[in-house]
């Protein structure tokens, strides 16, 4: 009771930080500046880890993107976070504020994401946008059509219905993500200092020959991946040098593999380069050694037997005290083969708030015996795909805070 009581506690001192009367600084975005809109900076963050941001929130201009072109949903969400992750040690949460993408739109990631035309491909479509204009009127400019036209950045295709032609020229780009970093001057606007860009790539890809047809599917090899990668990731950094206002900012650039899409664990980032401010070419790449791993899993036990072993002794503990639940599933990030964060899900189905309460208490025990505290420790109780109690625990924090939901 006296954990659940600091619990609520720490949690009204976040919201007080949080509320209107909050002491905010106000700087003026430099786009913003003919419009004299200000913007706000918080005063507060929640740790030195996490970034402030600019308020009011703008989202990405290619938000939504994402959902439509990667497949499984825990990529969705770490190909975002991860480039959180590895821009703070580009961009210092202490010296940068966080905003969304606001360079690249939704449209410029569509076309971007498309195949490259062929010859025949690129004088059909040419034809037709030029008959349009003529037939409304409008100036037309060869040139200009033309380069709208070949954005893709997927290599080109013959035929649409050829499987081989698939299998030898899959699409390896899914998705481009772009996140911002600001600095504020010193009359107190802010401008841009930095971006980052996460390209993800598929290690399957799956398509079609015929509409309505069969889905196949072919495996992407992590050294093809990381060729083709190389090489669109140049090709992205020469067109984000062409846009206005990021001709000589710092850009991060990295790598995500995904997952196949019904992989229960997300993939990850495994490459990543800084091109300096005005500098218009990729250097040497640096190698992230990360990785998601699922337990209980062949890949866990075989190569981190320890962990594999400390998770399968507590889900038996669990059995013990509750015969019926159906067993801990448990995901560990690993950065550089050391675990950096576990989390642990127990479904169970309960009957009333007290079993709630006994079963939260008697994993919490379990906690502080078995896991070591040098990596992040989530443990969340569910039934009926709801969250009933979350213990957890920050690497090099001794208690473990407890929450039970009513």
């Amino acid at each position: 009771m006296k954990k659940r009581i600091i619990y609520i506690v720490c949690i009204l001192l976040v919201l007080v930080a949080c509320a209107p009367n909050e002491k905010k600084d106000e700087v003026v975005k430099e786009d913003e500046e003919k419009k004299q809109a200000p913007s706000i900076v918080p005063s507060y963050k929640l740790s030195k880890d996490n970034y402030k941001t600019i308020l009011p929130f703008r989202p990405s201009k290619a938000r939504g993107v994402i959902t439509d072109q990667v497949a499984n949903r825990l990529d969705i969400v770490e190909v975002e976070e991860g480039l959180i992750r590895h821009s703070k040690e580009v961009f210092d949460p202490e010296k940068y504020y966080y905003e969304e993408g606001q360079y690249l739109t939704e449209s410029m990631v569509y076309d971007w994401l498309g195949r490259t035309l062929t010859k025949d491909q690129l004088k059909k479509e040419k034809e037709k946008q030029i008959k349009q204009l003529e037939e409304e009127g409008k100036t037309v400019d060869e040139d200009k059509i033309e380069a709208e036209l070949q954005q893709g950045l997927n290599p080109k295709i013959e035929d649409d219905e050829d499987k081989k032609a698939h299998e030898e020229s899959p699409r390896y780009l899914s998705h481009i993500v772009e996140q911002n970093y600001l600095t504020k001057k010193d009359d107190d606007s802010v401008e841009l200092a930095g971006l980052s860009i996460g390209l993800a790539l598929k290690s399957v890809y799956r398509y079609q020959t015929e509409t309505g047809g069969p889905y196949y599917y072919e495996e992407i090899s992590k050294e093809e991946i990381e060729k083709q990668g190389n090489k669109i990731a140049e090709r992205v950094l020469d067109r984000l040098r062409k846009i206005e206002g990021l001709e000589n900012v710092p850009i991060m650039i990295a790598l995500y593999q995904e997952e196949e899409q019904g992989s229960p664990v997300p993939g990850n980032y495994f490459a990543k380069t800084t091109v300096s401010s005005g500098e218009d070419t990729i250097g040497k790449w640096e190698s992230i050694n990360e990785e998601y791993v699922l337990f209980p899993s062949e890949r866990a036990k075989k190569k981190y037997y320890d962990d594999a072993e400390v998770v399968s002794s507590f889900g038996k503990d669990i059995g013990e005290y509750f015969p019926n639940y159906v067993g801990v599933i448990g995901e560990g990030l690993y950065i550089n083969d050391e675990l950096r964060k576990m989390t642990i899900e127990i479904p169970v189905e309960f009957n009333g708030e007290s079993e709630i309460i006994g079963f939260t208490q008697y994993a919490y025990g379990l906690v502080k015996e078995m896991f070591s505290d040098y990596y992040d420790l989530e443990i969340k109780v569910t039934s009926s795909n709801q969250i009933e109690s979350v213990i957890y625990r920050e690497a090099g924090t001794e208690e473990p805070v407890v929450h039970i939901f009513h």
